[in-house]
């Protein structure tokens, strides 16, 4: 399906036009149309590939979609919502939704004991269309509910009025179109080696090259679905890494890692001979299966019999090996009979290399025997089930090549074994797989927060939640016997639902591992000992102890704590006690998406120590069509995210909070204007006694959001205690004495700057990114900061390797005790 239906509104009595378009061979040219899942009458309709509606009424709101068919299958169109409003109902109503924002600690608590203030957003929802649009089959960016009006407010704080902007109304207007990406790593699963200059293709269309550390950046085209990639060595040291990738429909940067799999050294084999190659990798067990080849199976192009010496190389990538999932292709997807795209549950994946033994030209094989050791297969549900399949490199979809049939061992020990026998031809480099379509499905609800609070608006969008589908041991939940599936959802305002294998009768059958990431960071899981609690997980009793959550740190404190480990039991639906998340019936998908904040789900959330930001102008960085245009915006440019950061050393016997306050330095309309506040806590050296640093994030100078003239931020660094300053950047002083206005430096206590416009680099003690997910371009800052390097990246800090500035400070004195001071010492029930 290349071209899918958009969601539309309407008010009664308007028409409405949607569109799709698939393409295939033979070309598709019958198009059926549903509306919340019932076939429209064609001749009622007379639609094609287009529908009209005329007249709109209130009952013909819901869902559409269009499947297409050949005979050679056929495919289904992502749903369309249909919205139609009532004569006078306002689509994007004028007051805006809450939306709360963190003040700075030293503001007063409100009435309620919280620090938090609403400074309310609009909803980016499709506006009502007028009778005067086109068909709406183009790409017309249409109207969208945003921010028509802010009003700026000040906050008492500390003696001092804190400014704030907050949204007074909302409108319609043209939608934001932001750039939605994909980037990332392409690294060898075995070693970590990068894929150097590797190809990058879209369906058949090449799209550029892995760069010499194997990263990567995919533009994801409009109106796509589903992003399938394909990594491809040019060297020939991998099989081709073919990637369903996820992606954030609002906009930025979504970050993956890429892990392909080094191919097998190719063995000799004599073309005019029977041969067979085992199927299986799992150190110490019996293979899953074995390629028979049969003498003069091996076919040149033309159709010639090649005999003479092949180089065959197998790979095969062995599910029982839990290491293998994050380099298997694909999504394990099929399109079934109706168009519906459906998961499978793989026993393995091939892939054949054939090669003459001197000229190494490409071979293809006449009909090859694949059989498969009934044995491997646990569930006897699935022995009669089983087929072999092949991948299609342009959809990602997994296309049925034929049953595997029970069939008599026939050679010596094996002879009292049990086989699945199937057959192929290889026409052409696919991946081939052994597996099952498997309709044992349900969803689970996974919330991602921005810290441990889970307060319902610090929810992160933009997080790449991934579920690996697992077939644990009877009684061994810990020790898996294989996994069978994958998939990653990026999170939105209300989280993301994960299609998982589940089971009614056995909570136990399949369980699920399942991770975390924001721009290449692990998030960390709640924790499932020493004891368990319900209203941290997010799931109530009895529920959650049918679930046996464990954290991945469950047996051994030493291990990492950002994934956890369920039972994806089936909810009984005559069980009230599990008709609330966090597994819902795979037919329930729309009442998990829509599923309120106080319903069962699981969580994960961002640790971030000693941190704080404030902005004048709110913006949530997981969202960018929360960007308004406005001077004092801390990012100016929402299609592009520079963030700077500069090296704070301090001699001092503790770690100390370091503010950076940015304020208008140099444009006529924010000069004296505050911008944000940026707080952050120096980490220790661990070689240095009495030393630590801080990499604390500053305003970039440059251009403002009208991109016409340049404000140099005036930057002022304040360590939060009993400081003075002892040392500048050489190089960074007369940088910035040779390019003036320069700041004044007359209180000992703090380091001021007009930001240099130029991105300086560790020598400087200054280090700036640029990047389109803002939250990449500050963890890439961060990581060089800490190493004190241009290109480095490193988690320990090196204090006094590419500072800007140092500070010496003292002890507090006693009773002046810090906030985070007083957080760690503050008792447990706190």
């Amino acid at each position: 399906m290349v071209l899918h239906p958009k969601a539309k509104v309407r008010a009664a009595g308007q028409e409405v036009t949607f569109c799709c378009k698939a393409s295939g061979t033979p070309v598709p040219k019958k198009y059926y149309w549903y509306h919340n899942g019932t076939l429209l009458e064609r001749k009622v309709h007379r639609y094609g590939s287009r529908l009209v509606l005329r007249g709109l009424a209130p009952e013909q709101a819901g869902t559409y979609h269009c499947k297409a068919s050949t005979e050679a299958g056929a495919i289904k169109s992502a749903p369309a919502q249909l919205t139609v409003l009532a004569q006078g109902q306002q689509s994007c109503k004028p007051e805006p939704e809450p939306s709360l924002v963190e003040l700075p600690s030293e503001c007063p608590q409100d009435a309620a004991g919280s620090r938090y203030y609403n400074v309310g957003r609009c909803p980016p929802t499709p506006c009502a269309g007028s009778p005067a649009d086109q068909s709406g089959c183009g790409a017309d960016a249409g109207r969208c509910c945003g921010v028509q009006r802010m009003e700026t407010r000040e906050i008492p704080c500390a003696g001092s009025l804190l400014p704030i902007k907050v949204v007074a109304e909302c409108g319609c207007g043209p939608c934001t179109q932001p750039r939605v990406l994909v980037q990332g790593r392409v690294t060898a699963a075995d070693t970590g080696e990068p894929l150097r200059f590797g190809q990058i293709f879209l369906g058949g269309r090449k799209v550029g090259f892995t760069g010499y550390k194997g990263s990567f950046t995919i533009e994801v085209p409009a109106d796509t679905q589903r992003l399938v990639a394909r990594f491809v060595d040019r060297q020939q040291r991998f099989v081709d890494a073919i990637k369903v990738l996820p992606f954030n429909r609002r906009g930025g940067a979504t970050y993956q890692e890429v892990k392909m799999l080094r191919k097998k050294e190719p063995v000799d084999l004599d073309g005019s001979r029977s041969n067979a190659i085992p199927l299986g990798e799992a150190s110490g067990q019996e293979p899953i299966g074995e390629l028979v080849l049969p003498a003069g199976v091996f076919l040149r192009p033309s159709g010639e019999v090649f005999r003479g010496t092949v180089k065959a190389s197998v790979t095969f990538l062995d599910p029982r090996d839990m290491a293998t999932a994050s380099a298997a292709s694909s999504d394990l997807s099929f399109a079934n009979a109706e168009g519906e795209i459906v998961p499978l549950r793989t026993y393995g994946m091939f892939a054949v290399d054939f090669r003459e033994g001197e000229s190494g030209a490409a071979l293809q094989t006449g009909p090859v025997e694949v059989r498969m050791d009934a044995g491997q297969v646990w569930m006897p549900e699935h022995l009669q089930k089983m087929k072999l399949w092949s991948l299609n490199p342009e959809t990602g979809l997994w296309e049925e090549e034929g049953v595997l049939r029970p069939a008599g061992g026939n050679r010596g020990k094996r002879e009292e074994r049990t086989f699945l026998v199937g057959n192929l031809e290889i026409r052409e480099r696919r991946l081939f797989n052994l597996d099952v379509p498997e309709d044992r499905r349900c969803f689970v609800k996974v919330r991602a927060y921005s810290n441990e609070k889970f307060n319902p608006y610090e929810q992160l969008e933009g997080v790449v939640i991934s579920l690996i589908n697992l077939e644990p041991q009877p009684g061994y939940p810990a020790n898996p016997r294989a996994w069978g599936r994958f998939d990653s959802v990026v999170t939105g305002p209300n989280g993301a639902c994960l299609p998982a294998f589940c089971d009614g009768q056995r909570p136990d059958a399949y369980s699920a591992y399942v991770t975390a990431t924001l721009g290449g960071e692990e998030l960390e899981a709640v924790a499932s000992s020493p004891k368990l609690n319900p209203n941290a997980v997010g799931v109530s009793q009895p529920y959650l102890g049918k679930l046996g959550y464990r954290r991945s740190d469950h047996d051994d404190p030493n291990l990492k704590k950002t994934a956890f480990q369920i039972n994806v039991a089936k909810p009984d639906p005559n069980n009230v006690d599990e008709t609330n998340g966090p597994i819902y019936p795979y037919r329930s998908l729309e009442e998990c998406e829509e599923a309120p904040v106080s319903a069962n789900h699981l969580r994960f959330y961002r640790v971030e120590v000693d941190k704080y930001e404030y902005n004048v102008v709110p913006f949530k960085e997981s969202d960018l069509t929360s960007w308004t245009g406005d001077y004092l915006s801390w990012w100016p440019n929402p299609q592009e995210f520079r963030a700077c950061f500069i090296k704070v050393q301090i001699e001092g016997p503790q770690e100390y909070m370091v503010r950076s306050r940015n304020v208008g330095g140099s444009h006529p309309r924010t000069r004296g204007q505050l911008y944000g506040l940026r707080d952050t806590r120096s980490v220790r050296d661990t070689l240095l006694e009495n030393t630590s640093g801080a990499c604390v994030e500053f305003k970039c100078s440059g251009m403002l959001f009208d991109q016409s003239l340049v404000d140099r931020t005036l930057v002022s660094v304040v360590p939060q205690g009993s400081c003075h300053r002892t040392a500048v950047n050489s190089l960074l002083r007369e940088y910035l004495s040779r390019h003036p206005p320069v700041a004044e430096n007359n209180h000992t206590a703090a380091f001021t700057m007009l930001a240099p416009v130029d991105p300086l680099g560790h020598n400087y003690g200054i280090y700036t990114v640029t990047d389109q997910n803002p939250r990449l371009a500050k963890e890439i800052a961060i990581g060089r900061c800490f190493d004190g390097t241009s290109d480095g990246f490193s988690r320990e800090m090196k204090a006094d390797a590419g500072t800007a500035v140092t500070f010496a400070c003292q002890e507090r004195p006693a009773g002046r005790e810090s906030f985070f001071q007083r957080l760690l010492t503050a008792p447990a029930e706190a």
